[in-house]
Protein backbone atom coordinates (compact mmCIF):
# COMPACT_ATOMS: atom_id res chain seq x y z
CA UNK A 1 0.00 0.00 0.00
CA UNK A 2 2.94 2.08 0.76
CA UNK A 3 4.65 1.85 -2.63
CA UNK A 4 1.03 2.23 -4.25
CA UNK A 5 0.75 5.71 -2.51
CA UNK A 6 4.38 7.02 -3.35
CA UNK A 7 3.60 5.97 -6.49
CA UNK A 8 0.64 8.00 -6.88
CA UNK A 9 2.40 10.77 -5.32
CA UNK A 10 5.61 10.49 -7.85
CA UNK A 11 3.78 10.34 -10.66
CA UNK A 12 1.23 13.63 -9.48
CA UNK A 13 4.59 15.47 -8.98
CA UNK A 14 6.34 14.72 -12.46
CA UNK A 15 2.94 15.70 -14.18
CA UNK A 16 3.03 18.98 -11.92
CA UNK A 17 6.25 19.70 -13.10
CA UNK A 18 6.30 19.02 -16.86
CA UNK A 19 3.49 21.43 -17.35
CA UNK A 20 4.99 24.18 -19.52
CA UNK A 21 4.78 27.37 -16.81
CA UNK A 22 4.90 30.70 -19.33
CA UNK A 23 7.36 32.84 -19.43
CA UNK A 24 5.31 36.01 -18.97
CA UNK A 25 4.51 34.23 -15.13
CA UNK A 26 7.90 34.01 -14.02
CA UNK A 27 9.75 37.05 -12.55
CA UNK A 28 11.54 39.15 -14.40
CA UNK A 29 14.67 38.66 -12.21
CA UNK A 30 14.71 34.96 -12.92
CA UNK A 31 15.13 33.94 -8.85
CA UNK A 32 13.49 30.91 -9.27
CA UNK A 33 15.33 28.29 -10.08
CA UNK A 34 14.41 26.44 -12.51
CA UNK A 35 13.61 29.40 -14.33
CA UNK A 36 15.69 30.74 -17.04
CA UNK A 37 17.09 34.26 -17.69
CA UNK A 38 19.82 35.25 -20.23
CA UNK A 39 23.38 34.90 -18.92
CA UNK A 40 24.64 38.46 -18.73
CA UNK A 41 27.40 38.97 -21.73
CA UNK A 42 30.65 40.19 -21.70
CA UNK A 43 31.22 41.67 -25.24
CA UNK A 44 34.16 40.31 -27.02
CA UNK A 45 35.58 41.12 -30.14
CA UNK A 46 35.10 38.68 -32.89
CA UNK A 47 37.27 36.21 -33.74
CA UNK A 48 38.06 33.91 -36.79
CA UNK A 49 37.49 30.26 -35.70
CA UNK A 50 36.05 26.88 -37.12
CA UNK A 51 33.17 26.35 -37.27
CA UNK A 52 31.52 24.96 -34.60
CA UNK A 53 30.52 20.79 -34.35
CA UNK A 54 27.11 19.74 -34.10
CA UNK A 55 26.74 18.58 -30.90
CA UNK A 56 24.67 15.47 -29.98
CA UNK A 57 21.01 15.72 -29.60
CA UNK A 58 19.88 17.18 -26.44
CA UNK A 59 18.95 14.08 -24.40
CA UNK A 60 15.94 15.33 -20.97
CA UNK A 61 17.21 12.50 -18.84
CA UNK A 62 20.43 13.71 -18.76
CA UNK A 63 20.09 17.64 -19.00
CA UNK A 64 17.96 16.91 -15.58
CA UNK A 65 20.40 15.61 -13.90
CA UNK A 66 21.24 17.50 -10.61
CA UNK A 67 18.25 18.85 -10.67
CA UNK A 68 15.66 20.24 -12.87
CA UNK A 69 16.55 23.55 -12.71
CA UNK A 70 19.89 23.02 -14.33
CA UNK A 71 17.91 21.61 -17.57
CA UNK A 72 17.91 25.60 -18.47
CA UNK A 73 19.57 26.72 -21.19
CA UNK A 74 19.89 30.18 -19.86
CA UNK A 75 20.85 31.62 -16.49
CA UNK A 76 20.13 30.04 -13.34
CA UNK A 77 20.38 31.38 -9.41
CA UNK A 78 19.12 31.06 -6.03
CA UNK A 79 16.33 33.23 -4.93
CA UNK A 80 17.54 36.41 -3.70
CA UNK A 81 20.71 36.14 -5.07
CA UNK A 82 23.18 38.81 -6.26
CA UNK A 83 23.24 39.10 -10.38
CA UNK A 84 26.68 37.15 -11.12
CA UNK A 85 29.69 38.87 -13.00
CA UNK A 86 29.01 39.63 -17.42
CA UNK A 87 31.37 36.94 -18.93
CA UNK A 88 32.48 36.06 -21.89
CA UNK A 89 32.16 32.46 -21.54
CA UNK A 90 29.19 30.81 -22.91
CA UNK A 91 28.58 28.17 -20.47
CA UNK A 92 29.55 28.12 -16.30
CA UNK A 93 28.95 26.88 -13.60
CA UNK A 94 29.79 27.36 -9.44
CA UNK A 95 29.89 24.22 -7.13
CA UNK A 96 30.71 23.88 -3.66
CA UNK A 97 33.22 20.78 -4.01
CA UNK A 98 32.54 19.28 -0.27
CA UNK A 99 28.30 19.77 -0.10
CA UNK A 100 28.49 19.52 -3.88
CA UNK A 101 25.28 22.14 -3.94
CA UNK A 102 25.32 23.92 -7.00
CA UNK A 103 25.36 27.79 -6.20
CA UNK A 104 24.55 28.98 -10.07
CA UNK A 105 24.86 28.34 -13.26
CA UNK A 106 24.51 29.11 -17.38
CA UNK A 107 24.04 26.75 -19.58
CA UNK A 108 25.19 23.81 -17.20
CA UNK A 109 24.10 21.02 -19.42
CA UNK A 110 24.90 22.87 -22.41
CA UNK A 111 27.48 20.87 -25.25
CA UNK A 112 30.79 22.34 -25.27
CA UNK A 113 34.18 21.68 -26.54
CA UNK A 114 36.53 20.99 -23.93
CA UNK A 115 39.72 21.49 -25.29
CA UNK A 116 42.98 21.05 -22.44
CA UNK A 117 40.31 21.45 -19.41
CA UNK A 118 39.66 17.31 -20.30
CA UNK A 119 43.39 16.40 -18.91
CA UNK A 120 41.44 17.00 -15.96
CA UNK A 121 38.79 13.52 -16.91
CA UNK A 122 42.39 12.00 -17.50
CA UNK A 123 43.91 12.76 -14.42
CA UNK A 124 40.16 10.99 -12.73
CA UNK A 125 41.06 7.93 -14.23
CA UNK A 126 44.32 7.21 -13.97
CA UNK A 127 45.42 9.09 -10.76
CA UNK A 128 44.74 6.17 -8.68
CA UNK A 129 45.78 3.26 -10.92
CA UNK A 130 49.35 4.73 -11.87
CA UNK A 131 52.41 4.77 -9.26
CA UNK A 132 54.13 8.20 -9.69
CA UNK A 133 57.47 6.69 -8.21
CA UNK A 134 57.17 4.49 -11.50
CA UNK A 135 59.88 5.05 -14.61
CA UNK A 136 58.63 4.94 -18.11
CA UNK A 137 60.38 5.42 -21.49
CA UNK A 138 58.62 7.64 -23.70
CA UNK A 139 57.51 6.31 -27.42
CA UNK A 140 57.26 8.05 -30.56
CA UNK A 141 53.75 7.47 -30.21
CA UNK A 142 53.61 9.67 -27.34
CA UNK A 143 55.20 12.32 -28.85
CA UNK A 144 52.42 11.82 -32.32
CA UNK A 145 50.55 15.29 -31.02
CA UNK A 146 49.39 18.52 -33.42
CA UNK A 147 52.00 20.46 -34.57
CA UNK A 148 52.39 24.10 -32.58
CA UNK A 149 49.99 22.54 -29.49
CA UNK A 150 51.37 22.64 -26.01
CA UNK A 151 53.98 20.07 -24.98
CA UNK A 152 56.38 19.82 -22.11
CA UNK A 153 59.77 18.27 -24.53
CA UNK A 154 59.68 14.30 -23.91
CA UNK A 155 61.92 12.86 -25.56
CA UNK A 156 61.69 9.66 -27.81
CA UNK A 157 64.04 7.47 -25.46
CA UNK A 158 63.08 9.89 -22.72
CA UNK A 159 63.05 8.20 -19.03
CA UNK A 160 60.60 9.86 -16.81
CA UNK A 161 58.68 9.40 -13.25
CA UNK A 162 54.73 9.00 -13.75
CA UNK A 163 55.16 12.28 -11.36
CA UNK A 164 56.98 14.41 -13.70
CA UNK A 165 54.65 13.15 -15.89
CA UNK A 166 51.79 14.73 -14.02
CA UNK A 167 53.98 17.85 -13.39
CA UNK A 168 54.15 18.68 -16.86
CA UNK A 169 50.37 17.68 -17.68
CA UNK A 170 49.09 20.19 -15.19
CA UNK A 171 51.69 22.87 -15.18
CA UNK A 172 52.82 22.86 -18.54
CA UNK A 173 49.36 21.19 -19.76
CA UNK A 174 51.95 18.73 -22.19
CA UNK A 175 49.56 16.70 -24.85
CA UNK A 176 52.74 14.29 -24.67
CA UNK A 177 52.82 14.29 -21.22
CA UNK A 178 48.81 13.51 -21.80
CA UNK A 179 49.51 10.34 -24.09
CA UNK A 180 52.15 8.66 -22.71
CA UNK A 181 50.53 8.55 -19.00
CA UNK A 182 47.05 7.08 -21.11
CA UNK A 183 49.25 4.59 -22.42
CA UNK A 184 50.78 3.62 -19.24
CA UNK A 185 47.23 3.45 -17.45
CA UNK A 186 45.52 1.53 -20.10
CA UNK A 187 48.14 -0.26 -22.00
CA UNK A 188 47.43 2.48 -25.37
CA UNK A 189 46.47 6.01 -25.81
CA UNK A 190 43.23 4.30 -27.23
CA UNK A 191 42.45 2.27 -24.65
CA UNK A 192 43.00 5.02 -22.16
CA UNK A 193 40.35 7.12 -23.97
CA UNK A 194 38.22 4.09 -23.92
CA UNK A 195 38.78 4.06 -19.67
CA UNK A 196 38.52 8.11 -19.61
CA UNK A 197 34.92 7.47 -21.21
CA UNK A 198 33.87 4.65 -18.85
CA UNK A 199 35.22 7.01 -15.67
CA UNK A 200 33.04 10.15 -17.08
CA UNK A 201 29.82 7.54 -17.12
CA UNK A 202 31.10 6.65 -13.28
CA UNK A 203 31.00 9.45 -12.15
CA UNK A 204 27.48 10.81 -14.00
CA UNK A 205 28.81 13.20 -16.38
CA UNK A 206 26.75 11.73 -19.22
CA UNK A 207 27.39 14.51 -21.72
CA UNK A 208 30.91 13.80 -21.89
CA UNK A 209 32.80 12.17 -24.57
CA UNK A 210 36.36 11.95 -24.94
CA UNK A 211 38.39 11.58 -28.54
CA UNK A 212 41.90 12.36 -27.57
CA UNK A 213 43.63 11.49 -23.92
CA UNK A 214 44.77 15.40 -23.89
CA UNK A 215 41.55 17.73 -25.36
CA UNK A 216 42.95 17.75 -28.73
CA UNK A 217 39.94 18.38 -30.92
CA UNK A 218 38.36 15.47 -32.26
CA UNK A 219 35.34 14.42 -34.03
CA UNK A 220 32.29 14.13 -31.78
CA UNK A 221 34.37 15.58 -28.70
CA UNK A 222 32.00 17.14 -26.31
CA UNK A 223 31.34 18.03 -22.62
CA UNK A 224 29.54 20.27 -20.33
CA UNK A 225 29.80 23.02 -17.75
CA UNK A 226 28.07 20.42 -15.10
CA UNK A 227 30.44 17.38 -16.60
CA UNK A 228 33.40 19.27 -15.48
CA UNK A 229 32.89 20.40 -12.36
CA UNK A 230 31.91 15.96 -11.47
CA UNK A 231 35.50 15.54 -13.07
CA UNK A 232 36.83 18.38 -11.17
CA UNK A 233 35.51 17.24 -7.95
CA UNK A 234 37.06 14.12 -8.16
CA UNK A 235 39.99 15.89 -9.03
CA UNK A 236 40.51 17.61 -5.81
CA UNK A 237 39.33 14.95 -3.85
CA UNK A 238 43.18 13.15 -4.39
CA UNK A 239 45.48 14.35 -2.62
CA UNK A 240 47.96 13.83 -4.84
CA UNK A 241 45.62 16.25 -7.46
CA UNK A 242 45.70 19.46 -4.75
CA UNK A 243 49.85 18.68 -4.58
CA UNK A 244 50.42 18.99 -7.87
CA UNK A 245 48.16 21.48 -9.23
CA UNK A 246 49.46 23.96 -6.23
CA UNK A 247 53.24 23.44 -7.83
CA UNK A 248 54.49 26.66 -9.20
CA UNK A 249 57.66 25.38 -10.30
CA UNK A 250 59.04 21.33 -11.61
CA UNK A 251 62.20 19.84 -13.28
CA UNK A 252 62.17 18.14 -15.88
CA UNK A 253 65.34 15.90 -15.62
CA UNK A 254 68.06 15.91 -18.29
CA UNK A 255 68.69 13.28 -20.25
CA UNK A 256 71.72 11.52 -20.15
CA UNK A 257 71.72 8.69 -22.62
CA UNK A 258 70.20 11.01 -25.22
CA UNK A 259 73.05 13.97 -24.18
CA UNK A 260 70.17 16.14 -23.56
CA UNK A 261 70.06 18.66 -20.02
CA UNK A 262 67.07 19.06 -17.94
CA UNK A 263 64.83 22.00 -17.51
CA UNK A 264 62.32 23.91 -15.82
CA UNK A 265 58.44 24.28 -16.35
CA UNK A 266 56.11 26.85 -14.90
CA UNK A 267 52.54 26.54 -13.71
CA UNK A 268 50.18 28.28 -16.50
CA UNK A 269 47.27 28.74 -14.08
CA UNK A 270 47.35 32.59 -13.01
CA UNK A 271 45.06 31.90 -10.02
CA UNK A 272 47.54 29.80 -7.84
CA UNK A 273 49.39 33.06 -8.27
CA UNK A 274 47.27 36.18 -7.66
CA UNK A 275 44.07 34.72 -6.29
CA UNK A 276 44.22 34.06 -2.28
CA UNK A 277 42.93 30.78 -0.89
CA UNK A 278 43.37 29.43 -4.72
CA UNK A 279 43.57 25.19 -5.18
CA UNK A 280 44.51 25.31 -8.60
CA UNK A 281 42.66 24.02 -11.41
CA UNK A 282 43.27 23.75 -15.54
CA UNK A 283 43.45 26.06 -18.31
CA UNK A 284 42.28 25.17 -21.92
CA UNK A 285 42.56 26.71 -25.25
CA UNK A 286 41.96 25.56 -29.37
CA UNK A 287 40.99 27.46 -32.39
CA UNK A 288 38.00 25.50 -32.02
CA UNK A 289 37.04 25.48 -28.79
CA UNK A 290 38.14 28.56 -27.29
CA UNK A 291 38.88 29.51 -24.02
CA UNK A 292 37.78 27.02 -21.41
CA UNK A 293 38.63 27.17 -17.54
CA UNK A 294 38.38 25.00 -14.29
CA UNK A 295 39.54 26.51 -11.22
CA UNK A 296 38.96 25.89 -7.46
CA UNK A 297 39.47 28.16 -3.92
CA UNK A 298 38.97 27.80 -0.28
CA UNK A 299 37.31 30.79 1.66
CA UNK A 300 36.10 30.44 5.46
CA UNK A 301 36.04 26.87 5.26
CA UNK A 302 34.43 26.59 2.43
CA UNK A 303 35.62 25.12 -1.33
CA UNK A 304 34.19 26.14 -4.40
CA UNK A 305 34.81 25.56 -8.20
CA UNK A 306 33.87 26.99 -11.09
CA UNK A 307 34.25 26.15 -14.56
CA UNK A 308 33.40 27.63 -17.77
CA UNK A 309 34.09 26.94 -21.73
CA UNK A 310 33.75 28.59 -24.47
CA UNK A 311 35.28 31.70 -23.27
CA UNK A 312 37.61 35.03 -25.13
CA UNK A 313 40.31 36.17 -23.40
CA UNK A 314 39.61 39.74 -24.31
CA UNK A 315 39.06 41.81 -22.62
CA UNK A 316 38.74 39.52 -19.25
CA UNK A 317 41.30 36.22 -19.51
CA UNK A 318 40.11 32.71 -18.42
CA UNK A 319 41.53 32.36 -15.13
CA UNK A 320 40.02 36.50 -14.39
CA UNK A 321 36.51 34.96 -15.62
CA UNK A 322 37.29 31.66 -12.99
CA UNK A 323 38.34 34.53 -9.96
CA UNK A 324 34.71 36.79 -11.02
CA UNK A 325 32.60 33.83 -10.13
CA UNK A 326 34.48 32.30 -7.10
CA UNK A 327 34.12 35.66 -5.58
CA UNK A 328 30.22 35.61 -6.65
CA UNK A 329 29.81 32.17 -5.21
CA UNK A 330 31.55 33.14 -1.83
CA UNK A 331 29.51 35.92 -1.86
CA UNK A 332 26.12 33.48 -1.68
CA UNK A 333 24.68 31.66 1.91
CA UNK A 334 26.20 28.69 2.41
CA UNK A 335 22.88 27.05 2.07
CA UNK A 336 22.46 28.45 -1.16
CA UNK A 337 22.25 25.93 -4.25
CA UNK A 338 19.80 25.48 -7.36
CA UNK A 339 20.91 21.89 -7.48
CA UNK A 340 23.75 19.11 -6.99
CA UNK A 341 26.52 17.33 -8.44
CA UNK A 342 25.66 13.91 -7.82
CA UNK A 343 27.99 11.05 -6.56
CA UNK A 344 29.81 8.24 -8.47
CA UNK A 345 28.08 5.26 -8.72
CA UNK A 346 24.77 7.41 -7.59
CA UNK A 347 23.11 7.16 -11.92
CA UNK A 348 24.01 3.89 -12.51
CA UNK A 349 22.80 2.68 -8.67
CA UNK A 350 19.31 4.27 -9.54
CA UNK A 351 19.55 3.05 -13.34
CA UNK A 352 19.55 -0.90 -11.44
CA UNK A 353 17.23 0.31 -8.72
CA UNK A 354 14.25 -0.03 -10.84
CA UNK A 355 15.40 -2.93 -12.62
CA UNK A 356 15.78 -4.76 -9.49
CA UNK A 357 12.02 -4.04 -8.20
CA UNK A 358 10.49 -4.36 -11.92
CA UNK A 359 9.85 -8.53 -11.24
CA UNK A 360 8.23 -7.82 -7.85
CA UNK A 361 6.13 -4.44 -9.37
CA UNK A 362 4.96 -7.67 -12.60
CA UNK A 363 4.12 -10.04 -9.95
CA UNK A 364 0.22 -9.84 -9.78
CA UNK A 365 -1.44 -8.34 -6.30
CA UNK A 366 -3.06 -10.27 -4.01
CA UNK A 367 -6.88 -9.21 -3.01
CA UNK A 368 -6.76 -8.64 1.02
CA UNK A 369 -8.09 -11.58 2.86
CA UNK A 370 -8.37 -9.48 6.02
CA UNK A 371 -7.31 -10.19 9.12
CA UNK A 372 -5.82 -13.43 10.41
CA UNK A 373 -5.95 -14.24 14.17
CA UNK A 374 -4.00 -16.72 15.85
CA UNK A 375 -1.39 -19.76 15.41
CA UNK A 376 -3.58 -21.36 13.00
CA UNK A 377 -4.59 -18.16 11.18
CA UNK A 378 -0.74 -17.02 11.16
CA UNK A 379 0.26 -20.42 9.54
CA UNK A 380 -2.75 -20.26 6.50
CA UNK A 381 -1.44 -16.60 6.13
CA UNK A 382 2.22 -17.70 5.78
CA UNK A 383 0.81 -20.42 3.38
CA UNK A 384 -1.14 -18.60 1.46
CA UNK A 385 1.99 -16.41 1.27
CA UNK A 386 3.68 -19.10 -0.48
CA UNK A 387 6.25 -19.81 2.89
CA UNK A 388 7.30 -23.45 2.23
CA UNK A 389 8.60 -24.00 5.49
CA UNK A 390 5.16 -24.29 6.34
CA UNK A 391 3.42 -26.07 3.31
CA UNK A 392 5.86 -28.94 3.22
CA UNK A 393 5.22 -29.75 7.04
CA UNK A 394 1.78 -29.23 6.86
CA UNK A 395 1.71 -31.56 3.49
CA UNK A 396 3.02 -34.03 5.64
CA UNK A 397 0.47 -33.94 8.37
CA UNK A 398 -2.61 -33.73 5.33
CA UNK A 399 -1.24 -36.63 4.14
CA UNK A 400 -0.18 -38.81 7.51
CA UNK A 401 -3.74 -37.61 8.57
CA UNK A 402 -5.66 -39.02 5.42
CA UNK A 403 -3.38 -41.85 5.57
CA UNK A 404 -4.69 -42.77 8.67
CA UNK A 405 -8.32 -42.14 8.01
CA UNK A 406 -8.04 -44.78 4.80
CA UNK A 407 -6.78 -47.27 6.85
CA UNK A 408 -9.38 -46.99 9.80
CA UNK A 409 -11.92 -46.88 7.02
CA UNK A 410 -10.21 -50.30 5.42
CA UNK A 411 -9.98 -51.95 8.68
CA UNK A 412 -14.12 -51.57 9.15
CA UNK A 413 -14.65 -52.60 5.89
CA UNK A 414 -13.00 -55.93 6.74
CA UNK A 415 -14.55 -56.82 9.73
CA UNK A 416 -17.88 -56.08 8.67
CA UNK A 417 -17.28 -58.91 5.58
CA UNK A 418 -15.91 -61.24 7.99
CA UNK A 419 -18.74 -60.65 10.60
CA UNK A 420 -21.27 -61.27 7.27
CA UNK A 421 -19.11 -64.71 6.54
CA UNK A 422 -19.24 -65.98 10.37
CA UNK A 423 -22.91 -65.61 10.32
Amino acid sequence: MRDRVLAAITAVTLLVAGTPTPAAAAPPAAAAPGVAAPCPRLPAAKVTRPPRPVPPPSVPEQQVVGGEALAAPGLVTPPGAPPPPALTATTWLVADLDSGAVLGACGAHVYGTPASTQKLLLAATMLKRLDPRQVAVATREDLDIEPGSSAVGLLVGGRYAVETLWLGLLLQSGNDAANMLARLGAGNARAGVAEMNAEARRLGALQTHAVTPSGLDGPGQFTSAYDLALIARSCFADPRFDRYALTERAQIPAQPALKKGGFQIQNENQLIYRYPGALGGKTGFTELARHSYVGAAQRGGRRLVVTLLGAEARPVRGWQQGAQLLDWGFSLPRDASVGELVEPGELDAARAEPARKAPEAAAPARPDAGPWRGPGGTALRRMADGDWQVIVPAAGLLALTVGGLAAVLAARTRSRRCGRRRA
